[in-house]
């Protein structure tokens, strides 16, 4: 059964930066991808960024410049770096994986079957 787990949330003072990790574990196959997707209060949750395992990544306007997303192989690890942090970065943010995504859908969140539980990124002075 495969399990996402996210790590790395916390309070941080505007313009600042946080390293966000996500960590699968279960997968019976390399064709999948990983997103990290946000919500904040009242808000939907929205797409930040993606990376396939073969090759491909993506990010959301909101990233854009800001953000990295890269992964670890060895320890199947998918990191999201995110610098220059807003008071609207704050967000419960999620990781999420799924099977056999095409680049050009790795923005949607119905292709994504397994989510973790979130992880609190609070920007605020």
């Amino acid at each position: 059964q495969v399990q996402v787990k996210e790590s790395g949330g916390a309070l941080v003072q505007p313009g600042g930066s946080l390293r966000l990790s996500c960590t699968v574990s279960g997968r019976t196959s390399n064709n999948y991808a990983v997103g990290w997707f946000r919500q904040g209060p009242g808000m939907e949750r929205e797409f930040v960024a993606a990376i396939r395992w073969s090759s491909g990544l993506a990010y959301g306007d909101s990233a854009k410049g800001r953000f990295t997303i890269s992964k670890d192989n060895a320890k199947n690890t998918f990191s999201l770096q995110m610098n220059n942090l807003k008071p609207e970065d704050t967000a419960t943010h999620y990781c999420a994986t799924g099977q056999g995504i095409i680049l050009s859908s790795l923005r949607l969140r119905d292709q994504y079957r397994v989510w973790g539980q979130g992880t609190q990124v609070t920007v605020s002075s």
